[in-house]
């Protein structure tokens, strides 16, 4: 029996093209890492937060800042440190002597894409100012609210928590990103590969080898094309279960939330359409289960004791789940 052969009901041509540019201007720079630069891309169309951890040296913050600079908009980075207030990320208001009034001075979190290196050195007051404008797009300071300039994209930094001066990220604020990718060690040809480029760039910055070329209108009208992806009832079910699964597993200790199954199914679209496809399968969603759930559950304190990934957790609960056909 001839398998059946789908068409796409709208013109993912230029998107297509767009999406291969993205990628080919990063690789001039980046080796390897092609999974994390498809989630980069998934989440740039999903209208979505990302989280990268892995170690120092790894390209987690040259990759943030690549990415920002092939989108002509607005970019701003912020160092996290163990002082660093509330008011020096979201801004402050300052008293105007000439008029007497109190004139709002935005801070760094006031851009198109905002890179926060690092986030897991800042403490929780601070950690907490970015609740709001995470989940809203919008800051409120001394009654008056200020809404964000679209797109609006927070990329974050963090070093694996047991390193020291770093601290665990709460629940509520991890819920806000909707991938938590983890970047690892490049293999022997790959970091042969990094080598080679850096001794043939001759001291000039990585950076300066990339430039802009998708523009927010660009970007507005590729999330325009991921509301129009289409799902099957089916696959709405398979996504639930997979996530009422994390809340009935032994040993997890905390399962995921209802935006979880959201996250999974915004996730879905726009990798199926980085894909060329109008439509999500079962495979798309596999494949964006693992960076949604990952920073969403908790596990039971014997299987933290254990050492115990929540990748291998996720994995088992997506591998027991029949999937549909």
């Amino acid at each position: 029996m001839e398998e059946p052969v789908f068409e796409s009901r709208v013109d993912l041509t230029k998107l297509s093209a767009q999406v291969g540019k993205i990628k080919e201007e990063i690789g001039k720079v980046i080796v390897g890492q092609e999974a994390m630069i498809d989630l980069l891309v998934t989440a740039l169309l999903a209208d979505g937060h990302v989280l990268i951890e892995g170690v120092p040296g790894v390209a987690k913050t040259l990759t943030a800042k690549l990415f920002s600079k092939i989108i002509s908009v607005e970019f701003s980075r912020i160092q996290f440190t163990p002082d660093l207030m509330p008011s020096d990320v979201v801004g402050t208001s300052v008293f105007n002597m000439k008029n007497s009034n109190f004139e709002f001075h935005p801070g760094p979190i006031f851009s198109n894409i905002v890179l926060i290196d690092e986030i897991n050195r800042a403490p929780a007051k601070t950690q907490a100012a970015l609740f709001e404008v995470m989940e809203e797009r919008q800051v409120t300071v001394d009654g008056a609210t200020h809404i964000m300039k679209k797109p609006y994209m927070v990329l974050a930094t963090q070093n694996p928590i047991e390193h020291e001066g770093t601290y665990r990220l709460p629940e509520a604020q991890l819920d806000r990103f909707l991938f938590k990718i983890v970047v690892n060690y490049p293999n022997l040809d790959e970091e042969i590969s990094i080598i080679s480029k850096q001794h043939q760039r001759e001291g000039s910055l990585a950076v300066e080898e990339v430039a802009p070329i998708i523009s927010a209108e660009d970007i507005a009208n590729m999330k325009a094309f991921t509301q129009k992806v289409h799902v099957e009832e089916h696959l709405m079910r398979y996504i639930a279960q997979i996530v009422q699964e994390t809340r009935n597993n032994p040993m997890l200790f905390l399962g995921a939330s209802p935006r979880a199954s959201v996250a999974i199914l915004n996730g879905a679209k726009a990798f199926a359409l980085i894909q060329g496809r109008d439509f999500i399968n079962p495979e798309d969603i596999k494949k964006i289960a693992l960076p949604v759930l990952r920073h969403r559950i908790a596990l039971s304190p014997e299987k933290e004791m254990e050492g115990i990934s929540p990748d291998v957790i996720v994995q088992q609960i997506i591998d027991k789940i029949e999937v549909p056909r």
